[in-house]
């Protein structure tokens, strides 16, 4: 027996919720462009789901013109929204993580989307996910499951990627993708036990909620312009390893060089240009295994926690491996370059000795740049760094 009025309020409540996070613009971050317009859609999808599900709740068990066709309609759009959302979810959580996704996941991604698309479209004809009776009463069918276990085998995707990255950069925390994830599951779990009670409308919006707040929050954290980690999120990895006396940390700071130049003959758009694509190229050899920081101007840090190797060689040859590509294809009238200073740390008693330390390296690796580089000077000011 369906309860019209509990559904209609949880989904009235779900409808509201959404419509704040939309108006206020919650589902904006900045320098966060991609993960803003994944989000945007998702809230708008989940808008319609939850107005199309008191709908094809209004509509069930009652007879009329075009009622069982718009209750077939309405509810093979419940189904497609749990492939929306769920890819969409994961897919925010592993490009947020990673700022990439990889192409194995896509296509596994598109697979999914494929196989459920083509059931939903071969149930208008041969009922295999659900049927509407004669009396326009809705009922599962077998392949319902196959849309619940790709929801859950999705979920379980999502939670495990989450952990396991964490453990290699704790500044996730930031993140928690499991207090999104949770209500999504509670309702999911509910729904598929309990027949006639709808909670998975009401879930999802929480869960977006609960993303937005922690999205918002980790921004106070994030470089404006470049999206990775700024000075406030050093401060706290440098209270973080006052108390870490055994475990093995790898320092690196990195400067542009010329990087005045940039600004002075192509303009400063030109030169924010320049320190988003090299931003870019850190967190892309970085990924998960350590956090990138802009720490002023043109300078970064990069902080790898647990590290295991006994050199940073690795990551010095990989950036400037994958600054030389860039500049191949970047199509500018300018190459990046950029000096590298680091080492690695045990536990020194005060960390600011680290990144003097670091800074003192980079500085050093840029004299040795200059010994065989022409300096990048600018049209106004021969006489820079």
């Amino acid at each position: 027996m369906i309860n019209l009025t509990s559904i209609f309020g949880t989904d009235f409540a779900g409808v509201f919720l959404l419509l704040i996070i939309l108006l206020t613009r919650g589902w904006s971050l900045p320098a966060r462009r991609k993960e803003s317009q994944i989000i945007f859609v998702l809230v708008i999808a989940t808008i319609f789901y939850c107005a199309g599900d008191a709908f094809v709740s209004l509509c069930d068990g009652k007879t009329g013109l075009y009622l069982r066709e718009l209750n077939i309609l309405g509810n093979t759009y419940l189904y497609l929204y749990n492939l929306i959302v769920g890819v969409g979810i994961i897919y925010l959580v592993v490009n947020h993580i990673d700022q990439t996704v990889p192409k194995l996941q896509i296509v596994f991604f598109v697979l999914l989307g494929t196989i459920e698309t083509v059931l939903l479209v071969l149930n208008f004809f041969y009922p295999l996910v659900f049927h509407i009776d004669s009396a326009n009463v809705y009922h599962r069918d077998n392949f319902y499951a196959i849309f619940m276990i790709a929801g859950g085998m999705l979920i379980i995707y999502g939670y495990s990627y989450y952990f396991l990255s964490k453990l290699k950069n704790p500044s996730l925390r930031y993140f928690p993708v499991w207090q999104f994830l949770t209500p999504i599951v509670m309702a999911m779990v509910i729904q598929a036990f309990v027949y006639g009670v709808s909670l998975q409308p009401i879930g999802y919006a929480i869960a977006f909620a609960g993303l937005v707040i922690c999205l918002q929050n980790e921004c106070i954290y994030i470089d404006k312009l470049t999206g990775v980690y700024n000075r406030y999120e050093l401060d706290n990895i440098k209270k973080t390893l006052l108390h870490l006396k055994k475990e093995k940390v790898a320092a690196l700071m990195l400067d542009l060089n010329g990087f005045k130049a940039i600004n002075d003959n192509f303009s400063h758009a030109e030169g924010d240009a320049a320190l988003i694509a090299f931003a870019d190229i850190l967190t892309s050899v970085v990924k998960t295994e350590g956090i990138v920081i802009r720490f002023a101007g043109d300078e970064f840090i990069i902080i790898i926690r647990r590290f295991k190797e006994d050199s940073i060689d690795r990551y010095r040859d990989l950036i400037l491996a994958a600054v030389e590509k860039y500049n191949e294809t970047s199509g500018k009238p300018y190459k990046l370059s950029a000096a590298i200073g680091g080492d690695i740390f045990t536990h020194t008693g005060e960390e600011d000795d680290v990144i003097a330390q670091i800074d003192h390296l980079m500085y050093k690796n840029k004299k040795e740049y200059y010994k065989t580089h022409a300096k990048v000077t600018s049209r106004d000011n021969p006489a820079e760094r």
